[in-house]
C-alpha cells in the first residue's frame, strides 16, 4: 500500500499556495468592515451600549456606501494581455449601450404614434361617460355580447332598452355617474390616497389623459374637472420629465412638477384646522387658538416634490425619496393601466388580470406619500408643565435607537 497520506486542503493552503484575488477567493467587502465587526466583538459584544452601538452603526453605514461599485482586485490581477481583452469587452458593451440608447427613443416616438391612434377611443369614451353622447345602438348591442361572454351567459342582453316618453326628464342620468371616482377607488393604491373628504371632490373628474411633450421625452397627466366648489382649475397636470439611464439606455422617471391648486375659500382639502386651548401658565386663563395642519388628501398626487441632495441622508430626506419613488409608480400607473383599461377598474375586471384581488399593499408606503406634522409642535402649543420632562424622554428614546442603514 502507498505511504502517501490525507493532504488536508486547507492546512496545506495555509502554508504557501497562491493566495492572488479570484471571483472566488475574495470578499465582497473590503477588510475595514470586517475590522470594524471585529472590534466591536473585542470591545465586549453584548456588553456595548446603544451610543456605542449606534456609532459603530453609523461608521459601518459610511464604509458600506463607500464599497459600492469598488473593485475587488480580481480584474487587476489578472496578465497584461488578459486585461487587454476584458477592457475590449467593456467596448463593445459601450456600443451595446448606445444601441440600447436608440432602441428606447424609437420606442418612445412609437407609443407617440399609437397614442394618436388610441386618442378617437378616448374621445368617444369622455363623450359617453359625460353624457354629452348616447352610445349607437351597434356600440350598445357589442358591448352586450362582450359582457354576456365575460359572464358566460347564452343570451346576452342588446343593451338598447325601450326609453319611457313619460318618464320625467330630471330622472334620467346622464352619461356614466362617478365613473373616475369608482375607476380610481378600485385601484389599490389610489384607493388608500382617496380619503372621504376628496371623495366629493373626485365626483367632478370628467377626463383623466395622456399626452407626450414635444419639447423634450417626457408625458403630461392632465385630470379634467367640472366647475366645482372645491378649487378654481379646469384641469390639474403632473408633467414628468424622462432621462436616458446610462447603464441600460432605457427611460426613466427623471424629476416631475405638479400644478398649484387654487383652492377656494374654506374648501382646500390639503389643510385641515385643528381648535386648541391653550393656558398660560402665570396667569391661569385659557384662549381657543385655531391651527392649519397639513391634511391627507388624494390632491397631494399634484404637488411638485423636491429632490433632496444626493449627500442629505436624514430622515426627512429619506422619507421625501419614498414619495417620490412612490409618484412615479402612481405616474406609470396611470400611463400604463388605468387610463388604457378605465373601464375594467370602473366594473373592477382589472382586479382579476391584474393579480391584485389577493395582494396586500404595505400601508406605510402610502403614508410616506403625506408630509405629516411633527407632534413636538402640538405638546409646545399645549404648554402643560409636563412638556420637559417627555422632551427629556423622547431624546433618552432617540439616544438608544441606532441610526437607519440606508443602503442607496
Amino acid at each position: 500500500m502507498s505511504d502517501n497520506k490525507a493532504v488536508d486542503i486547507k492546512n496545506d493552503g495555509e502554508k504557501g499556495a497562491d493566495t492572488a484575488p479570484t471571483p472566488q477567493n475574495t470578499p465582497i467587502f473590503n477588510a475595514p468592515i470586517a475590522a470594524a465587526a471585529a472590534a466591536a466583538a473585542a470591545a465586549g459584544g453584548d456588553d456595548i451600549t446603544p451610543v456605542q452601538n449606534a456609532a459603530l452603526l453609523s461608521m459601518l453605514q459610511g464604509r458600506l456606501g463607500s464599497l459600492i461599485g469598488a473593485s475587488s482586485g480580481y480584474v487587476e490581477s489578472l496578465p497584461k494581455e488578459v486585461r487587454a481583452r476584458v477592457d475590449s469587452l467593456r467596448y463593445l458593451q459601450k456600443q451595446h449601450l448606445e444601441i440600447d440608447a436608440k432602441l428606447h427613443l424609437e420606442i418612445l416616438e412609437l407609443e407617440k404614434k399609437y397614442q394618436k391612434l388610441y386618442a378617437p377611443l378616448y374621445a368617444r369614451r369622455t363623450e359617453i361617460i359625460s353624457g354629452s353622447a348616447e352610445p349607437t345602438d351597434d356600440e350598445k348591442a357589442q358591448g352586450a355580447a362582450i359582457a354576456a361572454e365575460e359572464k358566460g351567459d347564452d343570451e346576452p342582453e342588446t343593451g338598447i332598452e325601450e326609453v319611457d316618453e313619460d318618464k320625467d326628464e330630471e330622472e334620467a342620468l346622464k352619461g356614466i355617474p362617478d365613473f373616475w371616482l369608482t375607476a380610481l377607488s378600485q385601484h389599490p393604491q389610489l384607493s388608500e390616497l382617496i380619503t372621504e373628504r376628496d371623495e366629493e371632490a373626485v365626483k367632478f373628474l370628467r377626463d383623466v389623459r395622456l399626452a407626450y411633450l414635444d419639447d423634450k421625452p417626457g408625458i403630461r397627466l392632465d385630470f379634467e374637472f367640472a366647475e366645482n366648489p372645491f378649487f378654481e382649475n379646469k384641469v390639474l397636470s403632473k408633467i414628468y420629465y424622462y432621462e436616458q439611464s446610462d447603464v441600460s439606455g432605457d427611460l426613466l422617471f427623471g424629476s416631475a412638477e405638479g400644478t398649484e391648486i387654487k383652492w377656494k375659500p374654506e374648501h382646500d382639502l390639503s389643510v385641515t384646522i385643528e381648535t386648541k386651548k391653550q393656558r398660560h401658565k402665570a396667569t391661569n386663563r385659557t384662549r381657543v387658538v385655531k391651527k392649519t395642519v397639513p391634511a391627507e388628501t388624494f390632491f397631494s398626487f399634484f404637488a411638485t416634490i423636491v429632490e433632496p441632495e444626493a449627500d442629505d441622508e436624514s430622515e426627512l430626506a429619506e422619507e421625501t425619496r419614498d414619495r417620490i419613488e412612490l409618484d412615479y409608480e402612481l405616474a406609470d400607473e396611470f400611463k400604463e393601466k388605468i387610463i388604457p383599461n378605465a373601464i375594467d377598474w370602473f366594473t373592477g375586471k382589472a382586479l382579476e388580470y391584474e393579480g391584485l384581488d389577493d395582494e396586500e399593499y404595505d400601508d406605510e408606503d402610502l403614508d410616506d406619500f403625506y408630509d405629516d406634522e411633527d407632534d413636538d409642535d402640538e405638546e409646545d402649543d399645549e404648554e402643560d408643565d409636563d412638556d420637559d420632562e417627555d422632551a427629556l424622554s423622547r431624546s433618552a428614546k432617540e439616544a438608544s435607537e441606532p441610526p437607519q442603514c440606508k443602503n442607496q
